[in-house]
């Protein structure tokens, strides 16, 4: 029955965002203390049965934005997977479907601060940490109990933002369309520096139902953190060798290497920005910048906008049927 009104709600969620916390595991190794830390910020939606919080005012279907919170912060003192980023998400989204029969879906996405042990004569400091660089591991996750609390779906992305990489040689753009309106000239050696942003699929097992009690298994079975560091590995080592005519070409490069090495990932995107670096012409103090000949400036205006930007998914090709 019509409620008088024009619109209708199509689609719902809501939750806490910028949930900040910092765990610190205290470990006992060879009857030493050892300590792990990971400081996360996380954004915690749900959606299911509450579409009269907004249409009735009715707020007897609301879980509280302060108890999202809250369950990140008992979570993150109580999860044995706390220091595993996906693993964390994939257990506080099983959480949030299956403790509220309402909730059909949770939407998890986090991100973590780097924390790097300081190394003392050579050796890493058990509880000693430095903040060394900006680079995030990310984690996108949806829980999905519609068709059962017995039958969730997860929707698993794992990623990695604000990777600042730069080379000085190596990179190349020659040969692109030319119109009218072309002024850019070719170059046969340039620097190249981006700030990586990359996301990829990870299908969970099929043979393993996602419960509250199978996270760890699940886990233990991808071993999402041996994944994150091959594609890190991946998507440096190639920006580092790669003989780049192109961002394109060595973004593609770089996704097959990726796809290659981890055979749990189904799909991964990258996004390159172009951080252009435009050479200073020293002419007027008499000084030779090496702007008459290519790869030779060594004095550079690092510019900030525009710039461009490069963006491809690559998907695994399927296996063709026997």
């Amino acid at each position: 029955m019509s409620d008088g009104q024009p619109g209708y709600i199509e689609s719902h969620r809501y939750g806490k965002d910028l949930v900040k916390v910092l765990r610190v595991v205290r470990e006992k190794k060879n009857g030493k203390e050892i300590h792990h830390c990971i400081e996360y910020t996380v954004r915690a939606l749900l959606d299911g049965a509450i579409t009269t919080s907004y249409t009735k005012a009715d707020n007897t279907c609301v879980v509280t934005t302060d108890t999202c919170k809250n369950t990140v912060n008992y979570y993150a003192k109580t999860s044995p997977y706390v220091l595993d980023p996906a693993a964390f998400a994939l257990h506080l989204g099983t959480h949030f479907v299956t403790r509220y029969d309402h909730i059909t879906r949770a939407y998890i996405d986090l991100y973590t601060k780097k924390w790097s042990r300081i190394p003392v004569e050579g050796q890493p400091h058990k509880w000693a940490f430095v903040h060394d660089g900006d680079e995030k591991q990310t984690v996108s996750l949806v829980v999905d109990g519609r068709e059962g609390k017995d039958k969730l779906k997860a929707d698993l992305k794992m990623g990695l933002k604000d990777l600042l990489v730069m080379k000085t040689s190596g990179s190349a753009f020659e040969n692109f369309y030319q119109d009218e309106l072309t002024t850019l000239a070719p170059v046969a050696d340039r620097i190249f520096s981006t700030s990586v942003t990359t996301e990829y699929s990870v299908p969970l097992p099929a043979n393993i139902p996602l419960s509250m009690k199978t996270v760890g298994d699940i886990a233990a079975k991808l071993n999402f953190p041996r994944i994150s560091a091959t594609v890190l590995k991946d998507t440096l080592e190639v920006f580092a060798t790669d003989e780049s005519p192109s961002v394109q070409a060595t973004l593609y490069n770089t996704a097959q290497r990726v796809l290659t090495h981890c055979p749990a990932v189904q799909d991964i995107r990258y996004s390159l920005p172009n951080k252009h670096y435009i050479a200073v012409n020293l002419n007027a103090f008499k000084l030779d910048n090496g702007l008459g000949y290519e790869g030779g400036a060594e004095v550079f205006w690092p510019a900030s906008d525009p710039s461009g930007l490069i963006e491809a998914k690559i998907a695994r090709k399927e296996k063709a049927k026997l």
